[in-house]
């Protein structure tokens, strides 16, 4: 049995969802992305956003943390059904990311991960690529990131 059996074209991972704060919201900004908007409420609802929201390399972040924290069940999920663990590599980027919506104070952003492609690479025995589609979407059912992302992990 191959890695390459864990991952199921067309199947949508749940990544649990994120709240962000205004404290959240400015103490990731004042260190990645200090823009008005991101770090002050006075000057944010001046801005085009009548509001404090977060940087979208902070959504980002989140769904990346969250990828991660969900790896953990979905390999439980996998060894309970006997399918092969994959030992991820590196990612070889991403595609087409987009931040449609701002995420304001307060707001729920529930996000996934969908699987579109998995196969083994014709440039790298032993080692597969796995593609994915990828959004964050509030509780207004709006969505406020979306790219494509891949991995590399051994067949094994």
């Amino acid at each position: 049995m191959s890695a390459l059996d864990a991952f199921v074209p067309g199947e949508r991972m749940d990544y649990g969802e994120h709240v962000f704060t205004a404290e959240e919201i400015i103490a990731f900004a004042t260190k990645y992305d200090p823009q008005p908007f991101h770090i002050d409420p006075v000057a944010a609802k001046q801005s085009m956003f009548g509001a404090l929201c977060a940087s979208g390399w902070h959504t980002a972040a989140i769904w990346m943390k969250k990828n991660l924290e969900h790896r953990l069940v979905w390999d439980a999920q996998l060894q309970s059904t006997g399918r092969r663990l994959p030992n991820f590599g590196p990612s070889p980027g991403l595609r087409d990311m987009k931040w449609p919506t701002p995420v304001f104070v307060d707001d729920t952003i529930h996000f996934y991960n969908t699987i579109t492609v998995a196969r083994a690479l014709r440039s790298k025995t032993g080692w597969g690529i796995v593609e994915m589609f990828s959004e964050g979407i509030n509780q207004h059912d709006q969505t406020v990131i979306s790219f494509d992302s891949a991995a590399l992990f051994e067949l094994g």
